[in-house]
């Protein structure tokens, strides 16, 4: 992925927006001193923080709370608009340092319309003071319902070996012994590590993980459905559907559906971006 051309830590005004159009890339783990409010107008992205990694779908929006350690990876070209809030402007802020959330038609069109004002904007541009102020007190509201579209990360080597035999067997057989195998333990002590580290049994994060898989895929452009739903190890097109809907509140057709349709993000501003002084180190993806 390209290198950005400015320091958005350094940007003086307080709040501003970035588009990104992307290649396939994954960046390093960085932080920003200021709130996150991310959507993907087209392709998936992993964000991944200490605990967790979230996928954040196409026309879906993430929250990262500022002063969050976290990377950004992308197997797909997409397009990111990426909102950054003063910490001090945002008068309640979502729980936890990352979510994943829909965004109401309301919300989508106003962190649309931001993109018109970049980090070279005037801090004392009182429109878009006003603007920024007002989509960071809406902002806990739009977040108040976060889909649970994630994965844990193993804070272990064991749970860590286990967790990699699992993801690399999306598509084909996976067993519980097989990943105890993996990880050097038996089932019964491999179980219980699932349930205490990762917060959940590792029947659920080998679906759930399906279920990231099928939704980053059915994302890619000219995808199928039937072809994803054998991809990710499920042999009747019906069974993916049903599992696929309660995961997303989506049937598989009509998430394609949506993605193919798209999101028009504007153009940024014709104003050019400072550059990045001389012998500053690039901070990896604006992410």
């Amino acid at each position: 992925m390209p290198k950005p051309l400015v320091d958005v830590d350094a940007a003086p005004a307080s709040s501003f927006c970035l588009t990104d159009t992307l290649t396939p890339f994954t960046s390093g783990w960085h932080t920003h001193r200021r709130h996150q409010l991310l959507y993907a107008a087209r392709g998936a992205l992993h964000l991944e923080v200490a605990e967790a990694q979230w996928l954040l779908p196409p026309q879906r929006a993430a929250w990262l709370a500022a002063g969050t350690r976290h990377r950004v990876r992308s197997t797909q070209p997409a397009t990111l608009c990426t909102v950054y809030l003063e910490p001090s402007r945002v008068p309640t802020t979502p729980e936890g340092p990352c979510r994943v959330f829909v965004l109401p038609p309301l919300a989508r069109e106003m962190l649309l319309y931001s993109t018109r004002w970049g980090p070279e904007r005037s801090p004392k541009d009182a429109v878009a003071e006003s603007f920024f102020s007002a989509l960071a007190h809406l902002l806990s509201e739009w977040a108040a319902e976060p889909r649970e579209w994630r994965l844990p990360r193993a804070r272990t080597p064991e749970l860590e070996r286990a967790m990699a035999y699992t993801l690399a067997r999306l598509s084909g057989p996976a067993t519980l012994a097989g990943a105890a195998r993996a990880a050097g333990l038996s089932q019964r002590t491999l179980a219980r590590r699932f349930e205490d580290e990762a917060g959940t049994s590792w029947r659920r994060f080998l679906h759930d993980a399906r279920m990231l898989r099928a939704m980053e895929l059915l994302a890619e452009d000219g995808a199928r459905v039937t072809q994803t739903a054998y991809t990710v190890g499920f042999e009747s097109l019906a069974a993916f559907t049903h599992a696929f809907t309660a995961f997303t509140g989506e049937r598989p057709r009509d998430f394609r559906q949506r993605i193919a349709q798209g999101t028009t993000v504007p153009l940024p501003s014709a104003t050019p971006r400072p550059r990045r002084p001389a012998g500053r180190a690039p901070r990896g993806p604006h992410g």
